[in-house]
């Protein structure tokens, strides 16, 4: 009966790491499939910026229209004339929650630095969303989560009504760590798109939309209010195009 039970405990063991293996190999050869390499432009009067991406996509309803993805993004963006505000979301709505979306804005404590021409690049992974209305067309978000920014130093003009510093030059460069939180929590060079998607044939694809850009710069001197972080948003329009080698 020992040898009997030990035999089939054998067999269920190597039965269940038959069956193992081979999903493993199933999952590899389907990797291939709902990879994205994307191409995109945003530009607005005063700032222009274009994304490559790569995008893995996991499907998760049982029709394969609703995806959940993950992906990389470099992000490179151009500038001029731009306006950076005071960043940390505990100087401009005093706490630094989840709260801080609904949460009043302090704009006394809110200073200005100007930036003539800005430059900033950044390398992050992203949270990706898509829904497939019929076989052709995508709807999608998606929005950087974590990752690091690098750029030349820039100068820009500091103005603060509260400060005897206002009108001098200060030195900056961008923001070296990128982390999305929630609102004015975010920290770094994030990028976001709403997009629509037609697939003009099986692999490629066109998109338009619009994306939401928070830039970032350090001085290298805390100002008022202990403040050495400064921010840009930008909400600009976006084009692009999608190269999918297995759907």
């Amino acid at each position: 009966m020992k040898k009997n039970s030990a035999l089939h405990l054998f067999l269920i063991l190597f039965s269940t790491f038959i069956i193992n293996a081979q999903d493993t190999l199933t999952h590899r050869k389907n990797y291939k499939y709902n990879n994205n390499f994307d191409v995109a432009l945003s530009a607005s009067a005063n700032q222009q910026m274009g994304a490559l991406s790569w995008v893995h996509f996991h499907s998760v309803t049982k029709k394969q229209r609703f995806k959940i993805g993950y992906g990389i993004r470099f992000n490179s963006q151009f500038g001029k004339n731009l306006t950076y505000v005071t960043a940390p979301a505990s100087i401009t709505s005093k706490r630094n929650d989840p709260g801080v979306l609904f949460s009043k804005i302090y704009y006394e404590n809110i200073d200005t630095f100007f930036v003539a021409k800005s430059q900033n690049n950044s390398l992050n992974l992203s949270i990706n969303l898509q829904y497939t209305i019929k076989q052709k067309l995508d709807i999608g978000f998606n929005i950087d989560a974590i990752g690091f920014s690098f750029g030349a130093n820039t100068t820009g003009k500091y103005i603060s009504s509260q400060s005897s510093e206002s009108g001098s030059t200060k030195s900056a460069k961008p923001t070296a760590f990128n982390l999305l939180l929630v609102s004015d929590n975010d920290i770094g060079f994030l990028n976001s798109e709403l997009y629509a998607r037609y697939w003009f044939n099986k692999n490629w694809g066109v998109k338009a939309g619009a994306s939401f850009i928070f830039t970032e710069y350090t001085t290298d001197n805390k100002l008022r209010l202990d403040n050495n972080r400064w921010r840009n948003k930008a909400l600009i329009g976006m084009i692009g195009i999608t190269y999918s080698p297995f759907k």
